[in-house]
C-alpha cells in the first residue's frame, strides 16, 4: 500500500469522524433546542416559516450558483478562481434580495397570510449575509478542513438556537424562527472567515466564473430541484391546507431531517473530495464508493428504522400531545430517511465524474414524478401523500444505481449486496423489539427499553455476522481513544 493510499484513507477517516462530530453535535443541539421550540410555538408559527424556506433555499442555491462544488471539481483551484466566485456570489445575492423584497406582497397573497409580507424580507437577508462566506466554505471543503467546518458549524448552531429559543420564551412567535435561521447563516459565516487562509481581493476578474460555469450551472438547477423536491409538501401543504397542518407536517419533516441529515451530512463532507482524488483510478474509486456505502448502510438502516418506531412515544413526551399528528407522519418519513444518505453517496460519484449534467436531469425526473403523485394524490389526504413521497424517493435510489453503473461498472448485485444485510437486520430487530415491548403503556420506560434493546440486539447480529465494517470502526474509535 502505498503512502498517497495511506494519506487518503488517513483523510477520509478523518473526516468522517470529524463530520461526525460536526453533525451529531449539531443535531444532539438540534435536538435539545427542538424540544424548547416545540413546546414554546404552535403548529401555525411553523407552518408560517415552512410556507417561505423554499423561497431562501432557492436564494441560496441562486447565489452559490454550484460554485462550491465546481471549486472542489477543479484539481488545483487558484486564488483568482476563489476570488472570482467571491463577488460572483456577493452581487447577484443582493441582486436577488431587492427582487425578493418586492415580491413579498405577492407571495403572502399566494398563501393568503398578509403577515408573511414583513416575514418574508427579515427572512431574506440570511442568504446575503450567506454569500460573504461561501468563497470560504468551498476553500475548506475543497481542502477537506473537516475539522474546521465542524467547529464552525457547531459555534453557529448552538449560538443560533439559544437566540432563538430566548425570543420564543419572550413571546416572538415566528420570528424567533426566522432570527434563529439568520444567526446560524451569519455565525457560519464569520467561523469560515476565521478558519480559511484565503482573503477576496478587489482584483474583478470574472473569466473562471465564465470557465466554471457549464459545470456549475448544472449543480445550482440540481441544488435548486433538490430543495423544491424536499419542499414540494410544505408548498402544496401551505397552498391547499392550513398553517398548522403544514406545521405538522414540517415539524414531522424536521426531526427525519435531523436525523438522516447525521449521516448524510457526514459522507457529504468527504465523498466528493475523496471520489476526485481518485478519478485517475476507477478501481480504487469503485472500492472506497462501497466502503462508504456498507459504512452508511450500517448506520442509517438502524438509525432511522429506530426513529420511526419510537416516533410516537418520542414526539410525545419531547414536545407535546399538541404534535401527535407530526409522529404518525415521522413514522413514514423515517423510512425514505435511512436511504437518503446512500442516494447521497451516489449522486456524489455521479458529479465527481464530471457528470453534473446526469446528475441535474436525475433530480428534475425526481421533483417531475414527486409533483405528478403528489398530486394525483391530493385528493386522498395527506398521508396518502406522505406515503407516495417515501416510495418515490426510495425507488429512485436505483435511478441513481443505473447512473453509477454505467459510469463506474458499479453492479445492482453488489449494490444490494453492500445494503441488504444492514436494512434487514435492522428491520428485523426493530421489528423484534416492537413485539417484545408492546406490553409497555408507559411512555418513558417503553421509550427506554425499545432504544436500549435495539441498540443491543443490531450491535449483536453484527458481532454474530462478522461485519468487517464494525470491526473497522470499532478499530478507529479505539485508536482515536488511545
Amino acid at each position: 500500500m502505498t503512502n498517497e493510499t495511506e494519506t487518503l484513507k488517513e483523510k477520509t477517516a478523518k473526516g468522517l469522524f470529524w463530520g461526525g462530530m460536526n453533525n451529531g453535535v449539531q443535531q444532539i443541539i438540534g435536538l435539545v433546542f427542538g424540544i424548547i421550540l416545540g413546546r414554546l410555538l404552535s403548529p401555525d408559527d411553523f407552518g408560517m416559516i415552512a410556507m417561505i424556506t423554499i423561497f431562501s433555499v432557492i436564494a441560496i442555491e441562486l447565489q452559490s450558483s454550484g460554485f462550491k462544488t465546481a471549486l472542489a471539481n477543479l484539481e488545483h483551484p487558484t486564488a483568482n478562481d476563489y476570488n472570482s466566485v467571491f463577488w460572483f456570489n456577493v452581487v447577484v445575492s443582493l441582486f436577488i434580495y431587492v427582487v425578493l423584497f418586492f415580491s413579498a406582497p405577492l407571495i403572502a397573497s399566494f398563501y393568503h397570510q398578509p403577515a408573511l409580507t414583513s416575514l418574508c424580507r427579515y427572512t431574506f437577508l440570511g442568504f446575503v449575509f450567506s454569500s460573504l462566506g461561501q468563497a470560504q466554505s468551498a476553500y475548506l471543503y475543497k481542502n477537506l478542513r473537516t475539522k474546521q467546518q465542524a467547529k464552525s458549524g457547531m459555534t453557529a448552531i448552538i449560538l443560533s438556537n439559544v437566540v432563538g429559543a430566548v425570543m420564543a420564551w419572550h413571546g416572538f412567535s415566528y420570528w424567533s424562527l426566522a432570527t434563529q435561521s439568520i444567526v446560524y447563516i451569519f455565525v457560519s459565516m464569520l467561523m469560515y472567515w476565521h478558519y480559511s487562509d484565503w482573503r477576496p481581493t478587489f482584483h474583478w476578474d470574472f473569466r473562471p466564473i465564465r470557465r466554471m460555469f457549464p459545470f456549475s450551472c448544472k449543480i445550482m438547477l440540481s441544488a435548486i430541484l433538490t430543495q423544491v423536491n424536499n419542499n414540494v409538501l410544505n408548498i402544496l401543504l401551505g397552498r391547499f391546507y392550513s398553517p398548522k397542518d403544514a406545521g405538522n407536517y414540517n415539524q414531522a419533516y424536521q426531526w427525519d431531517f435531523k436525523c438522516f441529515n447525521l449521516l448524510q451530512g457526514m459522507v457529504q463532507t468527504v465523498a466528493q473530495p475523496v471520489f476526485v482524488d481518485l478519478k485517475g483510478d476507477g478501481e480504487r474509486q469503485l472500492r472506497a464508493l462501497r466502503k462508504l456505502v456498507r459504512f452508511t448502510a450500517f448506520l442509517s438502516f438502524p438509525l432511522l428504522f429506530g426513529f420511526g418506531m419510537v416516533s410516537h412515544e418520542f414526539i410525545v413526551l419531547a414536545i407535546g400531545e399538541k404534535w401527535s399528528t407530526s409522529a404518525s407522519y415521522l413514522q413514514l418519513l423515517c423510512i425514505a430517511g435511512a436511504f437518503m444518505p446512500l442516494s447521497t453517496l451516489l449522486y456524489n460519484m455521479i458529479i465527481s465524474k464530471g457528470k453534473s449534467g446526469t446528475y441535474m436531469w436525475g433530480t428534475l425526473g425526481l421533483g417531475l414524478c414527486q409533483l405528478v403523485l403528489l398530486i394525483a394524490f391530493y385528493p386522498l389526504g395527506i398521508r396518502t401523500m406522505i406515503i407516495a413521497y417515501v416510495v418515490l424517493n426510495i425507488m429512485w435510489l436505483m435511478v441513481w444505481h443505473w447512473f453509477v453503473r454505467r459510469l463506474t461498472g458499479y453492479r445492482f448485485r453488489s449494490l444490494l449486496k453492500d445494503i441488504v444485510p444492514f436494512a434487514l437486520a435492522a428491520f428485523c430487530t426493530m421489528a423484534l423489539v416492537a413485539l417484545i415491548t408492546q406490553g409497555i403503556h408507559h411512555l418513558v420506560p417503553l421509550l427506554i427499553t425499545r432504544v436500549i434493546l435495539a441498540a443491543i440486539l443490531y450491535y449483536g447480529i453484527m458481532r454474530l455476522s462478522g461485519a468487517q465494517i464494525l470491526k473497522e470502526c470499532t478499530q478507529f474509535i479505539l485508536s482515536k481513544i488511545k
